[in-house]
């Protein structure tokens, strides 16, 4: 696995750098052997007294973990935001694993039934006007997966939506979370075929 470590703000030893080294490495090979590359960027906030560290794991194609955390010391900050990469590659090897298990099962997976639990760590933006910002987005790839794939994906990424190319019949779907904490399912119905 390629390691990237840097500093923003901050001059980072040899002692941290050997300490994130280790410790990533060894988080991430207990789920994944062939991880492809981790960035971590730890920044200086404000005035000086608060670390945050930004962790970005590359475990498969178009498959990332992100952790965060903002602490008073450089490696709480490190070691919380490395708790929050360990959370979900296990969450994510373990429903790789069930996905295995149950693989004859797909057809009946009911999305309604599947509960993610929201991040609340997360930053919201909004405009001078209390209005959301827009935000664009890179240009991403539609995979082709089953329903419950799409779900698995989208908690991995920790995204709050996901549009892919349903296997079962090729058609353009979306998962997204509810803010009920349920995940809701869009199976569009092409305007030509829908009844008036």
């Amino acid at each position: 696995m390629e390691l990237s470590i840097k500093g923003n703000k901050l001059d980072i030893g040899d002692a941290l750098t050997q300490h994130i080294e280790s410790r990533l490495t060894d988080s991430v090979e207990k789920y994944f052997d062939h991880a492809l590359d981790a960035n971590v960027v730890l920044t200086k906030e404000g005035n000086g007294k608060n670390f945050r560290t930004d962790i970005v794991v590359h475990i498969g194609r178009n498959i990332k973990m992100h952790g965060r955390a903002t602490t008073e010391e450089p490696y709480t900050s490190f070691e919380t935001a490395l708790e929050r990469i360990a959370k979900q590659l296990r969450r994510y090897k373990r429903r790789l694993n069930d996905h295995r298990k149950n693989a004859p099962d797909l057809a009946a997976f009911e999305a309604q039934k599947y509960i993610i639990e929201n991040n609340p760590d997360e930053d919201e933006a909004t405009s001078a006007d209390g209005a959301p910002v827009i935000v664009a987005e890179m240009a991403t790839t539609i995979l082709d997966l089953t329903v419950s794939e799409a779900v698995m994906h989208m908690d991995v990424n920790n995204s709050s939506a996901l549009v892919f190319q349903n296997k079962a019949h090729g058609g353009i779907n979306v998962v997204y979370k509810r803010a009920d904490g349920n995940i809701g399912w869009v199976d569009p119905t092409p305007a030509a075929n829908a009844k008036s």
